[in-house]
């Protein structure tokens, strides 16, 4: 595949911003954003939302930060270093969520702002633990939805948001609209919980044209962080100046490889591997 350029000793690397929860067993949230970033050769800074107690089971509990230090993270990073992207992960709350879209749309990140946002919008874990309460999925509809330049829920999430079962190409267009009426630039519905074929088939949709992305599927169940994966790459080619189409289609190839990788940890299920990169180099 076609990777992004590694920085130069010396000089300072593209920059992109992820803000989200930590995953104590290290295989998603920020941990998993932060290691795609680095490997994608981009310096990421991070706003911690959330602190979880989790491992390769499931996750037990989590606690929130509060609002305005999720939203100081964010402007003192913003206006002091710099970032090139942004992408949103595990929120927990509606007033972290309305802290989060009110500091970005002030600084620029968003749709109609220079810095283009990820919503990645995580409301369980892939065991099926709550990561979001249930009254912030209207915040997420309302609020946060319409900041985002592209959203990349898993078909859960979709169902959540929507209200529509994605079970086949049909659905899975109805709910690309419907997440697009929201008010998103983009929506993209992923395709790799939907194992009814050999490959797994993104959706992407500005409103008039439907993108399809398709890679073939891997047969593991060390999948751990893969969503968060997707949308760290995605927000590191947008942070290297790549269109939203093409920058998905290089996220998609970067799962795929990290996918291959993955390997097992822990009784539960093992993480996607971006260190697949590091093995390619020799």
């Amino acid at each position: 595949m076609k990777l992004l350029p590694l920085t130069p000793d010396g000089r300072t690397p593209v920059r992109a911003l992820t803000i989200a929860g930590t995953d104590s067993g290290g295989g998603a949230g920020i941990q998993a954003d932060s290691r795609t970033m680095a490997l994608c050769g981009v310096h990421a800074c991070v706003a911690v939302a959330a602190v979880t107690v989790q491992n390769s089971v499931g996750v037990s509990a989590f606690h929130e930060i509060p609002p305005e230090i999720v939203a100081g993270q964010i402007r003192t990073v913003v206006t002091d270093i710099g970032i090139g992207a942004a992408k949103t992960g595990m929120l927990a709350s509606t007033a972290i969520i309305t802290a989060v879209a009110e500091t970005c749309r002030d600084l620029g990140i968003g749709r109609d702002g220079d810095i283009p946002l990820v919503v990645d919008p995580v409301a369980a874990s892939m065991h099926g633990d709550p990561l979001l309460h249930e009254e912030a999925l209207d915040a997420v509809r309302h609020t946060l939805f319409p900041l985002a330049t592209v959203v990349t829920p898993n078909l859960d999430e979709v169902r959540l948001i929507t209200g529509i079962q994605v079970v086949d190409d049909a659905t899975a267009r109805k709910a690309a609209e419907a997440l697009h009426a929201l008010g998103p630039r983009w929506a993209i519905v992923k395709g790799g919980h939907l194992r009814s074929s050999q490959y797994s088939t993104d959706l992407l949709y500005d409103g008039e044209t439907f993108r399809e992305f398709t890679a073939p599927r891997i047969a593991t169940g060390n999948d751990h962080g893969g969503g968060d994966t997707l949308a760290a790459a995605l927000t590191c080619a947008l942070a290297n100046g790549y269109t939203v189409p093409d920058a998905l289609t290089f996220a998609k190839e970067w799962t795929y490889h990290c996918l291959a990788a993955s390997y097992d940890l822990g009784a539960g299920h093992g993480p996607v591997s971006p260190l697949w990169r590091l093995h390619s180099a020799h």
